[in-house]
């Protein structure tokens, strides 16, 4: 995350919804040391993420939890990218204006982006990217918009070469492999947001290959849902959030439905080898009487 104390009331939020919920600030961003808001390769960030992420879901306490995924904006990104490193280890995803490409009313014209890319190998950490505000853009509320730039961690100085750069490579890369996402997801978007295009969030819903996928966009809300709307907005968000959550956590599946039945029909077949054996009529293919051996339990609660 950019700021984890910018993002801590979201966590909180999902932490009283009954979540255990765990972030890292991304190397440059918030408290975590580097250079200011640079990014020299987003693999980097996306790595760091899953180690981190990983470590946590092997502690005993979350070994056996279900795992979702929750990014905003560039977090969007790296949820996305996550999912793509290891498609099968995450139960779902929430994403909240993700970052899968760059708003034309913000990028940059096609000639400056030209020129910057052959002089980002000279000054890959130059402040020179020329941009609109995001946080004028971003934060509807004019109250939060100004705790946000009274936030020292946050970053609000022009976008360095190399950073702007790899975000729209990023960006750019997801785009066209929107059809390459399998997880469930949740996809939520202010219809006025200019910082991120909600018809990128449209294309993700029409083009991903998951069997459960939700879309929500909200009129007349900006790209700072959980944090730059009027309050009532933001608990509109949230409600919508956690329902989905807690629709996929508390949902009974067809393989715990026949956990029971296959721990049984396990116990037989042990029984029954270890007497073939005994009386020596052993099989040599091992094969079991019930073919329900090997499905993967799903656990209620998440990450």
């Amino acid at each position: 995350m950019e700021c984890s104390g910018f993002m801590r009331e979201s966590g909180t939020r999902l932490a009283t919804a009954g979540y255990a919920v765990f972030g890292i600030d991304y190397e440059g961003h918030g408290r975590s040391k580097g250079t200011r808001c640079y990014i020299k390769k987003f693999e980097n960030i996306v790595n760091d993420c899953s180690e981190f992420f990983k470590s946590i879901c092997a502690e005993e306490e979350y070994r056996d939890k279900r795992r979702f995924l929750y990014g905003e904006s560039m977090g969007g990104a790296v949820a996305l990218l996550l999912h793509k490193k290891n498609p099968s280890f995450w139960n779902g995803a929430v994403l909240v204006a993700p970052m899968c490409k760059i708003s034309e009313k913000v990028k940059p014209h096609p000639v400056v982006i030209k020129i910057l890319t052959k002089m980002v190998e000279i000054i890959p950490k130059w402040k020179i990217v020329p941009t609109k505000d995001v946080i004028d853009s971003a934060f509807k509320d004019p109250i939060k918009r100004e705790e946000i730039r009274n936030n020292k961690l946050i970053y609000q100085d022009k976008p360095r070469l190399k950073t702007a750069l790899e975000m729209l490579r990023t960006s750019m890369s997801l785009e066209d492999g929107l059809n390459e996402v399998t997880l469930p997801f949740f996809v939520l978007h202010g219809e006025a947001d200019i910082v991120t295009d909600p018809e990128v969030s449209k294309a993700l819903y029409e083009k991903a290959s998951s069997r459960d996928k939700t879309i929500k966009l909200y009129p007349g809300m900006w790209h700072g849902l959980t944090s730059g709307e009027p309050d009532e907005n933001i608990e509109i968000v949230f409600a919508d959030i956690t329902a989905w959550l807690d629709n996929r956590c508390n949902a009974v599946t067809f393989e715990q439905i026949l956990h029971p039945f296959n721990e049984e029909c396990e116990k037989f077949n042990n029984t029954a080898l270890s007497t073939a054996k005994r009386n020596g009529r052993t099989r040599s293919n091992g094969s079991y009487l019930c073919g329900l051996k090997g499905l993967r339990r799903q656990h209620r609660s998440a990450m």
